[in-house]
């Protein structure tokens, strides 16, 4: 099989578990977060400047991309026999790709809000942080896509707030109902499928999750789940607190 398609378990047998196809902040790492960005801070302006209907179209080209992204990857695994349950697209950024098609066809406040405070900072950190480098090179299906992925994950939500959204700390609940109201029914499915959707099963593979494993245990690493959602929310609301708080003074 050409390597381009590869999937986690090709490579771990051919190259080890511990094999690794670039380095973090490495040269390729370093590329492909340069090209996220200005992907991005590009098309933010251009949404920006658009007219409404203009930026409805974007909106559902952006969408359009992301299901196709995702369409990609599982039929790259199911056309060269690598499917598995653990390609279903049930982990948060994968679900907020649904979030991001809801969105689009209905316009509620409560997507956006969910796809501001969850998905920006959790696509942001999949993208510095990648927990996909297990594959034999850069050139692979799924190194592309989870890049890709990712970098129009963050896009969509930008795209809302560059065309005039203001994220509400009063939705935070709305937010953390979502959060660990799709959580818990995916923690069971872990169980029965022997997967790790949003990493509620297993800590290794992922720099974060190790990173709550060493602090507190193998056992007991769900818990740093709580303190980092606490503190992406007091991050991602912060300059609207101030800025209210400025023109209240005003």
């Amino acid at each position: 099989m050409n390597d381009f398609w590869k999937s986690y378990d090709i490579t771990h047998a051919e190259y080890g578990a511990d094999y690794r196809c670039y380095p973090l902040y490495g040269t390729v790492h370093l590329m492909e977060l340069a090209i996220s960005l200005a992907f991005i801070v590009g098309a933010a302006l251009w949404y920006r400047r658009s007219s409404a209907r203009t930026r409805q179209r974007i909106l559902v080209g952006v969408t359009a991309l992301l299901l196709l992204d995702q369409a990609a990857l599982l039929l790259g695994m199911a056309l060269t026999g690598q499917w598995n349950w653990g390609y279903l697209p049930l982990h948060l950024c994968n679900i907020n790709v649904f979030v991001c098609l809801y969105n689009t066809i209905t316009d509620r406040n409560w997507c956006k809000e969910e796809l501001y405070a969850l998905c920006i900072p959790g696509a942001m950190l999949a993208l510095l942080c990648p927990s996909w480098l297990d594959v034999p090179s850069w050139w692979t299906l799924i190194n592309l896509h989870s890049v890709s992925i990712h970098a129009l994950l963050v896009l969509y939500p930008v795209l809302l707030v560059a065309g005039g959204y203001r994220p509400s700390p009063r939705r935070v609940p709305q937010v953390l109902a979502f959060l660990f109201g799709s959580a818990l029914p995916i923690y069971f499915l872990n169980q029965s499928l022997n997967t790790n959707f949003y990493f509620l099963n297993d800590p290794y593979g992922n720099i974060i999750t190790s990173t709550f494993m060493a602090l507190l245990g193998e056992k007991y690493y769900i818990l740093g789940f709580l303190p980092a959602t606490a503190l992406a929310l007091f991050l991602m609301y912060l300059p609207w607190a101030a800025d209210d708080k400025k023109k209240k003074r005003a």
